[in-house]
């Protein structure tokens, strides 16, 4: 059991449920606001240390309204697709490894910020969230690297291509960039850092085997006359008993065996 599953097992309760979905609604405000204000907003919500240890600590949050893309005419493509991004990192991981992983890109930038004014005091440094999209891009390429996104459109690109690509632009910046921006490379990307080598254990997976299970438990949930949809194999417990449960089934278990938070890691396997 790692330090992720530790964590599960005491705080997996507390997870915030659709975080995928309010991450695009705080990207689609900034859109807004990007359209009204014709892109001055982002000077007085992005990250920026210099203003935020001035009086402006509403900053530590307000950047996370800055969507990926600003283009108008993308703007919808993009949300709909880190909406589906986000989405598919939950399927595997379970919402409470997602909201740690968006938590901890959340707070990486912030300190990558600090560290880098504090390197190169400036009153121009500024941060968004494109760290922390990317990261959450280059988990997806990881678990999903044969998925095909249509770029524009038109053009089919498997994502492991588009994540490489990525990759290779970091690693420029990272050579021929200085001090402070190989530091915010590194502690931006944190997040993807640590998953990946907390969770290397997670087998690539594909759409078609989420849209497997998603058919199989509504299958099994309609033609069951019970009450609840999910019951633990060890306790018992179904929603009913705890609305706060988080069920999920075990890919180790010879069957279809669901378990409860708390079970989830420490119950033994069925062969």
């Amino acid at each position: 059991m790692n330090w992720l599953d530790k964590l599960e097992s005491k705080f997996g309760r507390y997870a915030i449920r659709n975080l995928p979905l309010y991450i695009v609604m705080l990207y689609a405000i900034g859109a807004v606001l990007n359209i009204l204000t014709k892109g001055s907003y982002y000077y007085y919500v992005a990250l920026n240390p210099y203003m935020i240890l001035h009086g402006q600590i509403w900053r530590l949050l307000g950047f996370l309204i800055v969507p990926p893309n600003a283009s108008l005419i993308f703007i919808i493509f993009v949300l709909m697709f880190y909406y589906s991004i986000g989405e598919s990192l939950v399927q595997v991981w379970g919402a409470f490894r997602f909201n740690m992983y968006i938590l901890i890109g959340v707070l990486a930038t912030i300190v990558a910020s600090f560290i880098v004014y504090f390197i190169y005091p400036s009153t121009m440094i500024f941060m968004d969230t494109f760290y922390l999209n990317l990261s959450m891009f280059l988990a997806y390429a990881t678990i999903f690297p044969e998925m095909r996104v249509y770029l524009y459109g038109i053009l089919p690109l498997k994502v492991k291509w588009m994540a490489w690509f990525d990759v290779a632009l970091l690693v420029w910046q990272f050579v021929v960039g200085g001090l402070g921006a190989r530091i915010a490379i590194v502690v931006s990307l944190l997040n993807f850092l640590l998953f990946y080598f907390s969770s290397r254990n997670y087998k690539k997976v594909s759409p078609k085997e989420i849209h497997r299970k998603r058919a199989y438990r509504k299958a099994s949930s309609v033609a069951s006359n019970k009450p609840y949809r999910h019951k633990c194999a060890v306790c018992g417990k179904t929603e009913l008993d705890d609305p706060n449960l988080e069920f999920r089934y075990c890919s180790k278990c010879n069957g279809n065996y669901e378990y409860c938070n708390e079970h989830l890691f420490t119950h033994t396997h069925v062969k």
